[in-house]
């Protein structure tokens, strides 16, 4: 029952873009409140911004960025919020940070076009241009590669590296975007839908300093515990995996060329191996809570001895599946003798990075409305992933692009930045995309977190399946690389 009512809450919660549009926007802008009339703000004392973002991480940044390169918002008045210190560079760091994402090309073009991307591959990122999946129930894998080997299917950035190199880009668009560092929020005011005597007509932000500023549109990046989401009460349907991530950076055995993604899926969880450097990867172990405690408890060489046997043993194979697999896989042959991709071998881990274990624990998320008046939601603020599929950034990027290109359209055309309706747009729009990725990565996580012969059985074929079919492969691809 407890399944059931979850699924059903899904339902409500994530497919409310699916109702007919002309429906859905005349409820939405009934029960969110009509565009609220202009009035002087009389205390005087309120400085107005067009665009407030609050929070500076990797997505606001972006966000900020983003606007303040459009043409069409030249002369708005734009202002990033961001409670931490400004995150300066000077230069790239001898070690590597833990904390990394996979970046599509959509995400690396929609990076070049806001100014970013060139600081990011001057300091540090790395290309990789095939990915190899595989269960460790089974023989069953998938490589995901380009046919000529020579276009990128992603690049592991470190965040760090990234919010420094927005942060250099926004440094060169002062002019048109104000960014305020150590600048904690402590409460919103939000206005009434319908004018009254003693109402705001925008979005007034109070800072732990007691300065206060008023926006236009807020424009909520501050991250998964968002508190302008909470703030404004909206419903979020959400549930923990339990589990956690462990991370780390790992040392090769020896150098290597080091362009592929690598990731196994244990019965306790997916464990990926990204590459850093030649010499060097990073370390996504997904996991159960206890196993992830116990992992960061080992020793050095013990924790090296765990990675290696996460990615080579083969203790959780059994006979029946090996010998359904092969001739699953002889009969494939048989039918598209040309197709398939040959299994490569990872390399061997011989240290880690000191002090690079951490770990954090991991769930899914998403907003039930990703906008109220005036207000939008953007990046982990509106969803959150598991990291199997590294999508998180990318999804970020994506709502950032959507919504820079609807609020373009709006100033262009005139019309008010916080009205309703081109943000109604916004939201269904990234809904489309969001959800259907979001769905997509839960449903491999539960599919491979089991054992159970016929799950294993099904997912082999499946996987055997797909990496036999190229057309298939390039959709997926396709898919995860927007």
């Amino acid at each position: 029952m407890h399944k059931l009512s979850r699924a059903t809450l899904s339902l409500n919660g994530l497919g409310r873009c699916l109702i007919a549009e002309k429906y859905v926007s005349a409820i939405k802008i009934t029960s969110r409140g009509f565009v609220c009339a202009e009035h002087r703000d009389e205390s005087g004392k309120n400085e107005v911004y067009d665009v407030i973002i609050s929070g500076g991480g990797l997505v606001g940044s972006a966000m900020a960025c983003s606007l303040g390169m459009d043409p069409n918002l030249e002369g708005k008045k734009i202002l990033l919020l961001e409670a931490g210190n400004k995150k300066v560079m000077d230069k790239v760091p001898d070690t590597y940070s833990t904390r990394v994402s996979s970046i599509s090309p959509g995400s690396a073009s929609f990076l070049t076009g806001i100014g970013a991307w060139d600081h990011i591959t001057q300091m540090r990122c790395k290309p990789y241009k095939k990915m190899q999946v595989w269960d460790a129930c089974s023989d069953a894998l998938i490589t995901f590669d380009k046919d000529n080997l020579e276009d990128e299917m992603a690049y592991i950035v470190e965040n760090d590296i990234a919010v420094a190199a927005l942060t250099k880009q926004l440094d060169s668009l002062s002019d048109n975007v104000r960014v305020q560092y150590r600048s904690k929020v402590v409460k919103y005011a939000w206005p009434m839908p319908h004018q009254a005597a003693d109402s705001i007509p925008w979005v007034k932000v109070t800072l732990a300093s007691g300065e206060t500023v008023q926006t236009k549109l807020l424009i909520g990046a501050d991250g998964p515990n968002s508190m302008v989401r909470r703030a404004l009460g909206i419903p979020t349907v959400k549930w923990n995996y339990d589990q956690s991530a462990v991370v780390a950076v790992l040392n090769l055995s020896e150098p290597t060329e080091n362009n592929v993604a690598w990731q196994r899926f244990l019965p306790t969880g997916p464990i990926a191996m990204l590459p850093l450097s030649d010499t060097e990867s990073s370390l996504v172990w997904s996991t159960s809570h206890r196993l992830a405690e116990e992992l960061l408890e080992l020793d050095e060489e013990s924790f090296v001895d765990a990675i290696n046997s996460a990615f080579w043993s083969n203790e959780n194979q059994s006979e029946l599946i090996e010998t359904a697999g092969s001739l699953f896989r002889s009969a494939l042959s048989v039918l598209m003798p040309s197709a398939g991709s040959p299994r490569q071998l990872p390399p061997s881990v011989a240290g880690i990075s000191p002090k690079s274990r951490a770990m954090f624990p991991l769930g899914i998320g998403h907003a039930s409305e990703y906008i109220r008046h005036r207000v939008a939601l953007i990046g982990d603020a509106a969803h959150r992933v598991h990291p199997l599929a590294g999508q998180g950034a990318n999804l970020g990027f994506g709502d950032v692009a959507c919504l820079t290109k609807l609020l373009s359209q709006a100033a262009f055309d005139g019309k008010d930045l916080g009205a309703i309706q081109h943000l109604l747009e916004y939201e269904t729009e990234c809904q489309r995309k969001n959800l259907p990725m979001m769905a997509a990565i839960d449903l491999m996580k539960r599919l491979y977190s089991t054992n159970a012969a016929p799950v294993v059985l099904l997912r082999t074929f499946g996987l055997q399946a797909a990496n036999m079919i190229p057309t298939l492969k390039e959709q997926i691809m396709s898919f995860a690389s927007k």
